[in-house]
């Protein structure tokens, strides 16, 4: 078989994978749901938490983190539950069973778990800054470099993410073991993401070159990983 033929056949099997990922998620809408719900939730438990904390509390110092903590244990949930699907319904197997390339499967459920990771964020950003920015006189950089910073953290956590989800998936204790192994390795993502998005909502002078240099810093954590997880998948989910 040519290599034109074997990146075609690679690429129809993705599609697939993904395929169906998205028209069982349209089907059910159990994992959006349950990944908006449990946003919101964390934003309540924000809001009353910082209620107490006076007029004269700077909310946007700490706006970053709490934004990316909220999206941090919400996209905790949606990897835990796509990958639990699949082992309770026998997708996983059959999946394995397949004449299908095992980082295909990898990036299959890494791209659906991205797409549905973003989605809940079109929902879950526009709240955050209703409930704890709106109002106040807050000179933020361009909202697009908002998005980016969020979109390179997401790649990052949909990526590594799905890895460790398979990883946990087959152990008992797979409900806290997947967060025990998530949060250290995505420390230094979550640290330059948080980095980034502080510099554009807080605004000031100079903020660009921090912008850049955290972003960056992200972009090469990504590229490592997602290409460390690639290339140990095929190990890791065969055994």
């Amino acid at each position: 078989m040519s290599a034109t033929s074997r990146n075609m056949s690679s690429f129809r099997q993705f599609k697939a994978i993904l395929r169906k990922d998205i028209v069982m998620e349209l089907r059910t809408k159990e994992m959006i749901t349950s990944m908006g719900l449990y946003a919101v939730l964390v934003l309540l438990i924000y809001y009353v938490a910082l209620s107490q904390a006076g007029q004269d509390f700077d909310v946007t110092r700490i706006a970053a983190g709490l934004l990316l903590l909220a999206i941090v244990f919400t996209s905790m949930l949606g990897l835990n539950r796509s990958l639990v699907h699949e082992k309770d319904q026998g997708c996983l197997e059959a999946l394995l069973l397949s004449p299908i390339d095992r980082p295909i499967i990898f990036f299959g459920k890494a791209v659906g778990n991205l797409i549905f990771l973003l989605l809940v964020q079109l929902f879950v950003v526009p709240l955050f800054y209703f409930i704890f920015m709106a109002g106040l006189p807050v000179e933020s950089g361009p909202w697009w470099m908002l998005a980016l910073a969020l979109l390179v953290g997401s790649i990052g956590i949909a990526g590594v993410g799905t890895f460790l989800a398979t990883m946990s998936v087959n152990t008992k204790g797979k409900d806290f073991i997947l967060p025990i192994m998530f949060i250290p390795l995505m420390f230094p993502l979550l640290l330059t993401i948080v980095g980034a998005l502080s510099a554009v909502i807080m605004g000031t002078v100079g903020f660009e070159q921090t912008y850049w240099t955290m972003l960056g810093a992200a972009t090469i954590y990504d590229v490592i990983m997602i290409g460390v997880a690639f290339g140990l998948y095929e190990f890791m989910i065969g055994a």
